[in-house]
């Protein structure tokens, strides 16, 4: 009915009036890394589910899905600024911190020891220098924190607030922000498929389906909604999972517009032996301690259901879901069109 008592929602926000239901479904079909998986989705949006779970049936039947996730690594931004507006300062300054490093390090640490215990903390500092901003020089220093199988955005926003003090000692600036990124380009996950193309309906329509990807490739009006059919997919896990979709959503499209040219996060052709073959790589700061995945019973149900044993697996579930989600949308969208099956089950949704 929800996992939500009204009393737990009043402690988890502002000014709660109620509760906000969603619905909860099952994608099936997914081979991932030769595990077979169910995927719980939240989602109101018809097809969603359906699509993917017909999309992971064609993938399944060619080995399934492959993917990989690297380690917990999250990024916290501490930002100097420098009254002297000579950008010069800003070289001594970074090598002052680069130099104590070690120093650095150990006092972020000392803000989570049971997460140090666990193997996680605070593992490299970087500098970054901006010399001519419209408020003069800034400096900003990169904190790379191991959060292990939490997302880790309060973890690492404590640790930042930890060392700030002695950022300034060290450079002799003012310490201003103090927060996590949400661009973990050091969190990534990445999956790939391979699929015969007389599954999907012959060598036309896999050619079709690379001819559209050509377009989200140089587009960003269709990367735009090229994209949005990828994180139908992974929003939904993310839901399910009582992971931070709005965090996932951020990262994903500044990724996806890292080179200055907003464009598809996927990339499908056609193999030399006319398999279609598709990847996925985005940002994906996801956990499976912490937050909501500890105060929602749904989500905690989620989690039972997709038997995952650490954030990357359930990055490695979650990257796979968007790709399935892709080739849903890109199949129908070089076939029948999107409305036809969409509309059909769209026209489900009367009002009682």
């Amino acid at each position: 009915t929800g996992g939500l008592a009204l009393e737990q929602a009043d402690r988890l926000i502002e000014n709660a009036v109620g509760i906000y239901s969603l619905p909860l479904g099952v994608a099936a079909n997914f081979t991932i890394n030769n595990k077979d998986y169910l995927i719980p989705m939240v989602i109101e949006e018809p097809s969603v589910i359906a699509a993917c779970s017909h999309a992971a049936k064609l993938v399944r039947e060619c080995g399934g899905f492959f993917a990989s996730a690297d380690e917990s690594l999250t990024i916290g931004q501490i930002q100097i600024l420098f009254e002297n507006k000579s950008g010069r300062l800003l070289g001594s300054a970074g090598e002052k911190i680069l130099a104590a490093r070690d120093e650095l390090l150990a006092l972020a640490n000392e803000a989570h020891p049971n997460l140090l215990k666990r193997g996680g903390g605070a593992r490299e500092i970087k500098v970054r220098e901006f010399p001519d901003t419209r408020v003069g020089p800034m400096l900003v220093l990169h904190l790379l924190f191991d959060t292990r199988d939490a997302m880790g955005a309060n973890l690492v926003n404590t640790a930042c607030e930890k060392i700030a003090p002695r950022v300034e000692e060290l450079t002799g600036g003012r310490v201003n922000l103090r927060i996590v990124s949400n661009l973990s380009d050091r969190r990534l996950a990445r999956a790939n498929c391979r699929i015969k193309n007389d599954l999907i309906g012959g060598a036309n329509v896999a050619e079709r389906i690379v001819q559209a990807q050509a377009l989200a490739e140089i587009d960003p009006y269709r990367a735009t909604t090229h994209n949005k059919g990828v994180m139908n997919g992974i929003d939904a896990v993310a839901l399910a999972t009582g992971n931070d979709w709005r965090a996932i959503e951020a990262g994903a499209h500044a990724y996806a517009a890292r080179d200055g040219n907003y464009r598809a996060l996927t990339n499908w052709d056609v193999a030399a032996n006319g398999d279609l073959v598709g990847a996925l790589e985005l940002p994906l700061a996801v956990g499976i301690v912490g937050g909501m995945t500890k105060a929602h019973q749904v989500a905690q149900l989620a989690l039972k259901i997709l038997n995952v044993e650490s954030a990357q697996e359930l990055a490695t579930v979650m990257v796979a879901v968007g790709l399935a989600q892709n080739l849903a949308a890109l199949r129908a969208l070089a076939t029948e069109g999107i409305q036809r099956g969409h509309m059909k089950l769209h026209a489900r949704r009367k009002i009682v």
